[in-house]
């Protein structure tokens, strides 16, 4: 069984994927182990050495930050706390969401400044590794004091409250705790502080969206190859000498993996009878590379965040601090959210375009890509389904973190709202491959018109792999479900 150790080592998004593909299991590091009893030791040496108040140690939370707790209450403090913050509501949140939330949760605990008992990141391991995934629903967040709902939920079962799905069956925390032979976390102070504060709701749904915006990315480039095929496009758009004079690099790198993909065309290079291609396939560099270079960005915010301390308070051993702060602010991820649906949104429009224009009756190819249209309706309706789905997305592309809300009776008086951002940033991102599907599967009926010319080596393996799962429509037929096989198809790669 493949392991993966959780260390102060940098956690990135190819170990992410694979560690959920592939089932790894999780252990603590030797210097990660060390870090958090370091944390632990620490805190409570403070505890017995300081006798004024502490944000969330020996007080109370939020707008009840100046009511003392007695010592014999703290652990209590740190229960009540868990339970009372866990009133989510609407939706499950999926399994390998959840699994992405446990994994953050366990390295953002490892760095020991967060104050955690050992035995708790152990036992939130043991969930992960274990396939004990909690029960955790989508909204309630505000995106700071970090993602308070949202993470009591995801940490309940630690003290045996709440409810796991094992192996697709929803059971009692308590009655699985007890199955394996485990009693129930006794939180200590800050603890559940520590569980609750942090970002981990909302980085996980953007690692997650992420892992399927790069694979959607490229895939786009593919799909739009094949319908530029289709639709007898012109190769100079994508010519090096455009895009080296204006050297964005997800332009040049869009522009260069067409030229990659189109390499062996005998439909690239036959001669034209049109002088210029409509935007959405002359300009394909600069839209899809722009929505590249977004990603990127997106990306490089969120592998920062997944590698940080996020709670609060914040505690340094070594140097002899204590500090209340805002780390669990959802800011940059909310900004970074709206940018990145917005981003992916864009691949989805342009796609719809292309759809629009190759059922559309021109360059030789027939009305809705059907023989005898009138009585067969052929691709009309996809590309409606395309067009209804675009304008969701258009829809869920209003930014969140331009809003915030007063809570806590004032004391949280601006939060982030990236909750919502990274949840509508996931509908987008599987909108989007539902786009692609429609548009691939356009493009492969308009290819087909075109024989006996061939495109590239590329776009024809491509299209004989996908007709091996979705045929060529001679007449009218139930297309919804070629429509999900072809989303099905876009998974596979």
């Amino acid at each position: 069984m493949k392991t993966y150790q959780i260390s102060p080592a940098e956690l990135t998004f190819e170990t992410i994927e694979t560690i959920l593909r592939e089932g790894t299991k999780l252990v603590l590091s030797e210097q990660a182990k060390q870090r958090i009893r370091a944390g632990r030791k620490y805190l409570d040496e403070k505890l017995i050495e300081f006798q004024g108040p502490v944000y969330g140690i020996n007080t109370g939370f939020g707008a009840l930050y100046n009511h003392s707790i007695s010592e014999k209450d703290l652990g209590r403090l740190q229960w009540n706390l868990m339970t009372s913050h866990a009133c989510g509501a609407g939706e499950e949140v999926p399994a390998d969401v959840v699994r992405i939330m446990l994994l953050l949760k366990i390295q953002g605990l490892s760095y020991g400044n967060s104050g955690v008992q050992l035995i708790t990141v152990q036992r939130l391991i043991d969930f992960f590794n274990n396939g004990i995934l909690p029960v955790v629903y989508k909204q309630g967040s505000l995106g700071a004091s970090g993602d308070l709902a949202p993470l009591a939920h995801l940490c309940l079962p630690l003290i045996g409250e709440g409810e796991v799905v094992v192996g697709g069956k929803r059971q009692t925390s308590k009655s699985v705790l007890k199955k394996n032979g485990w009693k129930p976390i006794e939180l200590q102070s800050k603890e559940g502080l520590a569980l609750l504060n942090g970002t981990q709701f909302m980085s996980a749904w953007m690692v997650y969206s992420l892992m399927h915006a790069f694979h959607l990315a490229s895939l786009a480039d593919v799909v739009a190859a094949m319908s530029l095929e289709a639709y007898d496009g012109r190769p100079e758009p994508f010519d090096k000498s455009l895009h080296v004079i204006r050297p964005h690099q997800g332009q040049l790198d869009v522009a260069e993996n067409f030229r990659n993909i189109l390499k062996g065309s005998q439909l690239i290079k036959r001669k034209k009878e049109h002088v210029q291609d409509p935007y959405s396939f002359r300009c394909i560099p600069q839209v899809h590379g722009a929505s590249r270079d977004a990603i990127h960005y997106a990306a490089s915010v969120v592998l920062t965040e997944i590698n940080s301390v996020t709670d609060n308070p914040t505690i340094f051993p070594e140097e002899d601090k204590i500090l209340s702060g805002g780390n669990f602010h959802g800011q940059p991820l909310a900004l970074a959210a709206d940018f990145l649906a917005i981003a992916l949104a864009e691949l989805g429009n342009i796609s719809e375009r292309r759809t629009y224009l190759l059922i559309s009756g021109q360059r030789g190819l027939p009305p809705f890509l059907v023989a005898d249209p009138g009585l067969n309706s052929g691709f009309m309706i996809p590309q409606y389904t395309a067009a209804s789905i675009v304008s969701q997305n258009k829809q869920y592309c209003t930014p969140a973190s331009v809003d915030s809300i007063v809570s806590s009776n004032g004391q949280e008086d601006h939060v982030s709202m990236g909750a919502n951002a990274a949840t509508k940033l996931w509908q987008v991102t599987d909108n989007l491959q539902t786009i692609l599907a429609i548009e691939l599967m356009t493009a492969a009926q308009g290819l087909e018109f075109r024989r006996p010319q061939q495109s590239s080596p590329v776009v024809e393996n491509f299209f004989t792999t996908f007709r091996k799962q979705v045929k060529f429509v001679e007449t009218d037929r139930v297309m919804y479900e070629d429509i999900r096989t072809s989303r099905e198809f876009l998974s596979l790669f």
